[in-house]
């Protein structure tokens, strides 16, 4: 398939998984995946986020190899050098005895089987091309042999599993290259600090396609059971593995490889010494995709949904917590009063024209109305209740609650009903829900006390005024003794005093200044 064709499919079928390629970015890591090996070589160093600058350096690289494999076809047969008979004879006697012998940098490969065809280059190498300074070219370094995917957990291979912030990676360990190094995307996914390296290297392959690499991550910190070892990683565009870990890193902490048992022996600073064994990955979690399990359930494999639960650990108490204690009066048992003022108060914005509304209170027998006395008493020593003359008046009730105890509870509907209503959406508590999953500890507005804890503006409180039948019979008796014939002239500046007698047959009061009856009611 050619570069144009690749281009054509990948758009089409973009279009059916729009969730997958949500950002340009995104879309161009996407289409690196499926170039082929000679061309990522070219273009994945290069980190392109333009998807149409991308496909035209794909396209320029692709023109490349076309000319190169043109060249090397046409080459004159001159450039072969004739051998002589004996080195003939010698050589096909090497063929008999191996057949299927092939060599790369550092391991032998005899009867390997089925070969995937798409498999990588076996074999790649490394040379210092100098840097800007003009440095005289250093010694020819050298990578691992990089392989197919499938083929990365081969027997002839020793890897091992480390922890790189929290995160398991998996690392190859290769004598015989010179250098470490990390796979690109690892970077990118991880946001590591990357730094320039003082001179350049140039990573070729057998097919003559070079890579300049001058990225590197200093001394990241490798995790192996409680143990770092560091190691300056260069970065280089492979898939295979997440980590390379060459002689410069087994050097610098006396690593012994053991290529028969397929393991490394790493010294830590207390004389400790940790076997790595390949093929073992007891700290790196299996893990797939949630995409991976939605298939697998449509092809009738069966699921398990686990629930696990801790029960060693204590349960935790509010009074555990060290932000609580070393604050008590930020989360108090009981509030001692008002709140302070804020910069910002609450308000009771209503209809236009709506004039102060006044209902009646409801019945309560004797028992409510002892402890009504009493709640109401208390919210007038804490400072959150005061004696009103407001012209708003909401009846009052009690609610009993599971424990026994009756709570007191303010009938605003009426007031609700005129109260112009907030433009912002109320979160439901589904969406609450879903915030607060997993949390143990809760920051929240008793509703007990909620109307206590939000102080209102100064003339939005005679809106909130509350009374009781107690206050209604002594309006009502008020007006009955102001109503009534003045049997004296009452003298301005002077109190009143009221008695009054109550019985089963009816109620009389009367009004008296200075020991003299003013006026007097009965019913």
């Amino acid at each position: 398939m050619s570069m144009a064709e690749y281009e054509r499919e990948f758009v089409r079928l973009s279009k059916y998984a729009q969730e997958c390629v949500y950002t340009e970015a995104i879309i161009c890591k996407r289409f690196e995946y499926g170039l082929n090996e000679d061309i990522i070589l070219l273009v994945g160093i290069l980190e392109l986020k333009e998807f149409v600058v991308l496909v035209d350096r794909a396209c320029k690289a692709e023109e490349m190899n076309k000319k190169k494999r043109k060249t090397m076809i046409e080459a004159p047969d001159a450039r072969k050098r004739p051998m002589s008979k004996s080195f003939q004879t010698q050589s096909k006697r090497s063929k008999e005895t191996n057949p299927r012998t092939t060599t790369s940098v550092g391991y032998s490969h005899r009867d390997r089987g089925n070969t995937h065809s798409g498999s990588r280059v076996q074999a790649t190498s490394m040379a210092s091309v100098g840097n800007a300074k003009g440095s005289e070219g250093r010694a020819p370094a050298r990578t691992y042999a990089i392989r197919a995917r499938k083929e990365a957990s081969s027997p002839d291979v020793i890897t091992g599993t480390f922890s790189l912030h929290d995160i398991s990676v998996i690392a190859l360990t290769d004598p015989g290259s010179t250098h470490s190094y990390v796979c690109m995307k690892l970077v990118s996914s991880m946001n590591m600090i990357v730094e320039s390296t003082e001179f350049v290297i140039k990573v070729s392959n057998s097919l003559g396609k070079h890579v300049l690499v001058d990225k590197v991550c200093r001394n990241f910190p490798l995790t192996i059971r409680g143990h770092c070892f560091p190691a300056n990683l260069m970065l280089l565009p492979f898939d295979e593995f997440d980590l390379i870990l060459g002689m410069d890193w087994l050097t610098a902490h006396n690593v012994l490889v053991n290529c028969g048992s397929k393991f490394i022996e790493l010294r830590c600073v207390n004389r400790d010494i940790i076997r790595v064994e390949s093929g073992k990955s007891d700290s790196f979690p299996v893990v797939i995709s949630s995409m991976v399990a939605e298939k697998y359930m449509r092809n009738g494999y069966e699921s398990y949904l686990a629930f696990v639960l801790n029960t060693q650990e204590s349960e935790v108490k509010i009074e555990s917590v060290p932000v609580v204690c070393k604050y008590p009066d930020v989360f108090p048992n009981k509030l001692p009063g008002l709140p302070p003022v804020r910069e910002v108060e609450f308000g009771i914005k209503l209809v236009p024209g709506t004039t102060p509304i006044l209902v009646v209170p409801y019945r309560m027998t004797p028992l409510e109305l002892k402890e009504l006395k009493v709640q109401v008493q208390e919210l007038i020593d804490k400072g959150v209740t005061r004696p009103s003359y407001s012209p708003w008046g909401a009846p009052v009730l009690f609610v009993k609650k599971k424990d026994g105890l009756m709570r007191l509870c303010i009938d605003y509907r009426q007031l609700n009903k005129v109260t112009v209503k907030n433009k912002y959406p109320l979160p439901r508590i589904d969406d609450l829900f879903d915030q607060l999953k997993g949390a143990t500890m809760f920051s929240k507005i008793d509703l007990r006390s909620g109307y206590y804890q939000l102080r209102v503006k100064e003339q939005d409180v005679p809106k909130t005024a509350f009374w009781t039948r107690c206050q209604q019979s002594f309006k009502k008796l008020k007006a009955l003794l102001t109503e009534a014939s003045v049997l004296v002239q009452p003298k301005s500046g002077k109190e009143f005093v009221i008695y009054s007698d109550a019985s089963l047959n009816g109620l009389g009061c009367v009004l008296m200044q200075e020991g003299k009856v003013v006026a007097y009611a009965s019913r």
